[in-house]
C-alpha cells in the first residue's frame, strides 16, 4: 500500500469514526459499557487526535455493537467495534518513526520479521561454523556456554543496539499521539489509575459481563489469552532483567540452573508466551465477521513472533544439554532480533498507546468528576429502534 493510499484510507477511518460517535453522543445508551463513551461525552467535535485516542480506548468487545438499536441493518450503520479497530490499526503507521520503515512493514510485515529471524540465525550459525565449528553441536551446561555461540560483548552491541532503537522509536510515536489529542499533564494519579486499569484489563469486559466475540453471549476467553501473552511478555522480561544482574554483578554466566529465577520467569512467561498468543489467534478466527477489523498492518505477524519467542525459548530450555543447543540457540537470537526490530510498528505499541489513552482518560475523569471517578453506569433496558 502506497503512503497516499495510507493517508486516504486513515482519514477515510478517521470520518467514520466521528460520524459514529457523533451518533453515539446523541444516544448515550451504551456510556455504561467501557471508558470510550464517557471520554466521547466530553467532546462535541472530533478532531482526528480525538479520534486517534478514542480508537486506542476501545478494547474491542464488541459489546456495544449487540446491545446498538443503530446497528446494521439500521441505515445509521453503527458499528463502534469494527470501525475503531479499523483506525487503531491506521494508527500504528500514523504516528510511527521513521515513517518509512513502517510503510514497508504495512506491505510485508510477516515476510520480513521471518526473513529477519532466518538471516540472523544463519548468520550466527555461520560465524561459529567458521570460527568454532566445535561450538554448534556442544551441550550446553556449562557457564559460559552460550557465549563459544555468541560472544557476550557482540550479543550486547547488536541487541542492545536493535533494542534501543526500538525504544527511541516508541518514545518518539506515543509521544507524537500523546500531543495529537491536545497538551495534557502526565499525573502520577492518572498514571496510577491507567496502570491498575491495564494491569486487571478493566475495559474487556463489556460493562461487567465479558467480551462478546463469538456471538451475543459474553465470556472471558479474550481477557484469558491477552493476560496469558502479557504477563508471559512481562516474565521473560523479568528473566532477562534478572540473567543481567547475575552476569554484571554476581559474575555468573549463562546458561542458569533451573531453580534460579532466571529461568523460573523465563519457563513461566514462554508458557504465557506460546498459550496466549494461541488463544488469541483462535478468537481472532472466531470473531464474528461483521466486528473483524481490516487487518492493512503488523497484527497477525507481531502474534506469531510472540509465540516463536516463547517456543524458541522452551525449546532451547528443553535441549541445551544437547548437541542442538547451538542451533536452537542461533534460532531463538534471530526471533528475539526480529521482535526487538518490529517492536514500533505492529501490535507491541497497541499496548502503550492503549496505557497512554487509559492515562488520558483517567485525567480528563479526575478533571470532570473529582478525586474519584465514578463507576460505570449500567445501560438502560433497551427501548426498540424507530
Amino acid at each position: 500500500m502506497s503512503e497516499i493510499d495510507l493517508a486516504a484510507l486513515t482519514q477515510m477511518n478517521r470520518e467514520e469514526v466521528a460520524r459514529q460517535m457523533a451518533v453515539c453522543n446523541a444516544c448515550r445508551y451504551c456510556e455504561g459499557l467501557c471508558a470510550v463513551f464517557p471520554a466521547m461525552e466530553l467532546r462535541r467535535t472530533f478532531a482526528a487526535g480525538d479520534v486517534d485516542y478514542l480508537s486506542n480506548l476501545c478494547h474491542n468487545c464488541g459489546a456495544c455493537y449487540h446491545d446498538c438499536q443503530y446497528a446494521p441493518p439500521h441505515e445509521f450503520a453503527i458499528n463502534v467495534p469494527k470501525a475503531m479497530a479499523d483506525l487503531r490499526e491506521d494508527t500504528y503507521a500514523t504516528y510511527a518513526w521513521p515513517a518509512a520503515a513502517q510503510h514497508l512493514f504495512q506491505r510485508n510485515g510477516f515476510v520480513i520479521a521471518l526473513s529477519l529471524v532466518l538471516a540472523v540465525a544463519a548468520f550466527i550459525a555461520g560465524f561459529v561454523a567458521v570460527s568454532d565449528p566445535a561450538a554448534l553441536f556442544a551441550s550446553g551446561t556449562e557457564a559460559g556456554a552460550f557465549y563459544r555461540v555468541m560472544p557476550h560483548n557482540m550479543m550486547v552491541v547488536i541487541f542492545g543496539g536493535a533494542f534501543l532503537f526500538a525504544i527511541l522509536s516508541i518514545a518518539i510515536g506515543v509521544t507524537r499521539f500523546w500531543r495529537a489529542a491536545g497538551p495534557m499533564p502526565v499525573t502520577l494519579r492518572s498514571l496510577w489509575r491507567a496502570a491498575k486499569d491495564a494491569g486487571k484489563l478493566r475495559y474487556l469486559d463489556g460493562g461487567g459481563m465479558g467480551c462478546m466475540n463469538e456471538n451475543e453471549h459474553p465470556n472471558d476467553k479474550r481477557r484469558l489469552y491477552h493476560h496469558l501473552t502479557f504477563y508471559g511478555f512481562l516474565l521473560c522480561f523479568a528473566s532477562t532483567s534478572t540473567g543481567t544482574l547475575f552476569h554484571y554483578v554476581l559474575d555468573w554466566q549463562a546458561p542458569y540452573p533451573w531453580w534460579t529465577p532466571v529461568k523460573i520467569f523465563g519457563v513461566l512467561g514462554g508458557i504465557g508466551l506460546v498459550a496466549g498468543p494461541i488463544g488469541l489467534m483462535i478468537e481472532k478466527r472466531n470473531r464474528l465477521q461483521v466486528l473483524k477489523s481490516e487487518d492493512q498492518g503488523f497484527g497477525a505477524a507481531f502474534l506469531w513472533i510472540l509465540l516463536l519467542l516463547g517456543l524458541s525459548g522452551l525449546v532451547l530450555t528443553a535441549f541445551r544439554a544437547t548437541p542442538a543447543m547451538g542451533l536452537l540457540l542461533a534460532l531463538h537470537l534471530g526471533v528475539v532480533f526480529a521482535f526487538f526490530v518490529t517492536m514500533p510498528y505492529g501490535k507491541f505499541v497497541h499496548g502503550i498507546y492503549r496505557f497512554a489513552a487509559l492515562m488520558r482518560h483517567a485525567h480528563e475523569q479526575f478533571a470532570e468528576h473529582g478525586e474519584q471517578v465514578p463507576p460505570p453506569k449500567q445501560p438502560l433496558p433497551r427501548q426498540p429502534a424507530e
